[in-house]
């Protein structure tokens, strides 16, 4: 019989990047939750600040866009491990300037390395999950979910005993580069996880298909549809709470912490989910369930009320934008990497589109109105829940799947 188990090296080059997605949760934590303090620190306007803020996703696709070309001249695992310091010191350079030039530089290198990280790390997530031969993507952005409650955590603990920003960064920078170097020495990119596991199918190499937009478009819908709905939350939860929901400002502050910790929850039993129903399945219901749940925060009469349909937009979102990454990389066996570098740019874009619009729609309409319209984005993804399913047999030669995937 026929050892199914994945090979020490494969379970070695998971474990390590579930590190390397915690540590990049903690640090994109421990820099949007003290946004205040960086607009104090270099006194920034309010005026000024969202263009420093958007500056951030513009430059992170720039950087999703060049990794699709440097990991056809390197691994993409070599890329991972060379901008994760770089965005932990961009990090703390941010936290540690005194000039308004000095914050946008570190701003800038933040998002451009940090564009490369997202693309490379869910470019490895991919490939071991086809190694694997089950499902593991969403265990990976269950670790980023962890370092951003751990992130958050350490930054409220910073605010709560008005630490400086050099003061707080600089300890845990001292962590978390090294964590991340050490845990870079395992990686394992494609073709590596085709050398460790021999059991594993025969693929198409990298760098021999072409990615096509168009059977790829539903992916990168999906993947703005569910970053604008994430945006949302992050954003607009505690000002809702407040304001529309007449909570109180410390309960105000628990609806965004409450989806963290349903995201996780989630994230952690998703794979189960996947393994038994199907990627289908799931993705439906996730997007149900957020739907669901915006509905539910819309018509709230009250806080407590709001915070169910908070928990449910966690429970809902968290799994769809995993699904996309496993998606495209079982639509483009051959080139995974360049789909998952142009799929990634959708993010920032969501992330991007997210919050205005909902801020413009609240002031010009109503808040309980806005929320509807991410509802809706996120229930359009319904239709396209078949992308996520198995590539249809005779896709290609009718044999193997086909070096060149270019349905366009």
């Amino acid at each position: 019989m026929t050892d199914s188990r994945p090979s020490r090296r494969l379970r070695q080059g998971r474990a390590s990047l579930a590190i390397s997605f915690f540590v990049q949760g903690a640090v994109f934590a421990l820099l949007v939750t003290r946004i205040p303090a960086l607009q104090d620190r270099y006194g920034i306007p309010d005026g000024l600040l969202p263009l420093f803020l958007a500056a951030v996703p513009v430059l992170a696709g720039a950087g999703s866009v060049g990794t699709e070309h440097l990991v056809k001249r390197t691994r993409p695992g070599l890329v991972l491990r060379l901008v994760q310091p770089v965005v932990s010191l961009a990090l703390l350079a941010a936290g540690s300037g005194t000039a308004v030039w000095q914050l946008a530089l570190a701003l800038a290198v933040f998002g451009l390395a940090v564009g490369a990280l997202d693309a490379s790390m869910n470019m490895l997530g991919v490939s071991l999950q086809r190694a694997y031969g089950r499902s593991i993507m969403l265990g990976f952005h269950a670790a980023y979910s962890l370092g951003g409650i751990t992130g958050a955590s350490l930054a409220w603990a910073g605010a709560h005993w008005d630490l400086p920003l050099p003061m707080l960064y600089a300890p845990l920078v001292a962590v978390l580069v090294p964590a991340a170097l050490i845990a870079g020495r395992w990686y394992v990119d494609q073709r590596g996880a085709q050398r460790a596991d021999r059991a594993d199918r025969a693929e198409a190499p990298q760098g021999g298909a072409v990615v096509s937009m168009r059977p790829l478009l539903p992916l990168c819908l999906v993947m703005a549809f569910a970053y604008i709905g994430d945006s949302t939350v992050s954003n607009w939860s505690a000002k809702y709470l407040e304001d529309v929901l007449h909570g109180s400002e410390q309960l105000a502050t628990v609806p965004y912490n409450v989806y963290m910790v349903t995201t996780l929850l989630g994230r952690s039993f998703g794979d189960l989910g996947v393994r038994r129903f199907g990627a289908v399945a799931v993705v439906r219901a996730g997007a149900l369930l957020a739907g669901g749940g915006f509905a539910v925060v819309a018509a709230a009469p009250g806080a407590w009320a709001g915070m169910g349909g908070f928990t449910l937009l966690g429970l809902g979102l968290c799994v769809l934008v995993p699904q996309t990454f496993a998606a495209a990389g079982r639509l483009f066996p051959g080139a995974s990497d360049a789909a998952v570098a142009r799929l990634n740019i959708f993010n920032y874009v969501g992330f991007l589109v997210g919050s205005p619009l909902v801020g413009a729609l609240g002031g010009v309409w109503s808040y309980r109105a806005a929320m509807l319209v991410p509802m809706a984005l996120v229930l359009v993804t319904i239709r396209y829940a078949r992308s996520f399913g198995p590539v249809p047999a005779g896709y290609g030669d009718g044999h193997e799947r086909p070096r060149t995937v270019d349905v366009g």
